[in-house]
């Protein structure tokens, strides 16, 4: 992604750069998967400039302003790196020091707020919604995404008793053979996205069925078949993603259905908790 040309011309005009210049460029080469999101004023405030420098910025790097400054960056995103690529263009050099632990967690925050500024209170309540009236809940997540398909899976089955995990791309078709108008498909998709998600999404559309989609930007492929879509912020300096947003947002929701159920689940919990005794499930 590096490579594409609106990043090439960061990196070449970096020595004539004001030090606020050298900020949002800093700030834009490590945030590539969020900052092309973020408007002229949230991009100020993150890198402590003034909005004017930012358009200033924009116009230095050759673009008529901000905006298509904006849409370069977009365009970049298109560009799909491999796992291999992504993991040299993290190393840092023999003589860097590191510090993984301190980095990835200050990464983890800037995710977590990233993602919060992102999500519309009405777009959340109406996924708790809909997610307490679905006949059937069907959970689509593949490969890594599969960690978080579980956790939520997991607990809406405990106290909903109407979910099923998709996790096997070869047993799809066996499993949304009887989907209908009435379900609801939650889809997990993160770059690189994988085929077998964007098939079945566009296949329970057909079907007339809602889908709530959450993923990692708003270009990602996912999106266009969501009903409701979340974007939460994954990005970390790693070959892999960081799913401590994605898994804040299942944690709200998991909590958010429950709280609206709570007589349901309350007794739900007081008949597992029986059958939990009698089965010497837990450590004393």
């Amino acid at each position: 992604m590096l490579k594409s040309e609106v990043y090439q011309r960061m990196i070449k005009k970096q020595g004539e750069m004001s030090k606020s210049q050298k900020k949002i460029a800093g700030y834009l080469l490590k945030h590539t998967e969020t900052g092309p999101f973020l408007t002229a004023s949230k991009l100020a405030k993150l890198t402590d400039v003034g909005e004017a420098t930012v358009v200033r910025f924009a116009v230095s790097m050759g673009y008529s302003g901000y905006p298509e400054l904006q849409r370069a960056l977009q365009s970049a995103l298109q560009m799909k790196m491999t796992s291999a690529e992504m993991f040299a263009q993290t190393m840092p050099s023999i003589t860097e020091p590191t510090n993984p632990l301190a980095e990835l967690v200050q990464g983890d925050i800037t995710n977590l707020q990233l993602t919060f500024s992102q999500i519309d209170q009405q777009v959340f309540d109406e996924a708790v919604e809909e997610i307490i009236k679905a006949k059937r809940i069907y959970i689509l997540a593949y490969r890594s995404a599969v960690s978080l398909g579980k956790f939520l899976n997991f607990y809406l089955d405990l106290v909903l008793q109407n979910t099923e995990l998709i996790e096997q791309a070869d047993g799809m078709s066996e499993h949304l053979l009887d989907i209908k108008e009435g379900d609801l498909v939650i889809a997990f998709g993160f770059a690189r996205y994988t085929k077998r998600t964007i098939e079945a999404l566009n296949y329970v559309k057909q079907k007339k069925v809602k889908t709530i989609v959450i993923t990692d930007h708003p270009l990602s492929p996912l999106v266009t078949y969501g009903d409701l879509n979340f974007h939460t912020s994954t990005e970390i300096n790693s070959f892999i993603d960081s799913f401590t947003a994605p898994m804040c947002l299942v944690n709200a929701l998991i909590t958010a259905v429950t709280r609206n159920e709570h007589i349901k689940v309350e007794k739900r919990l007081q008949e597992l908790e029986k059958l939990w005794d009698t089965f010497d499930i837990f450590y004393n």
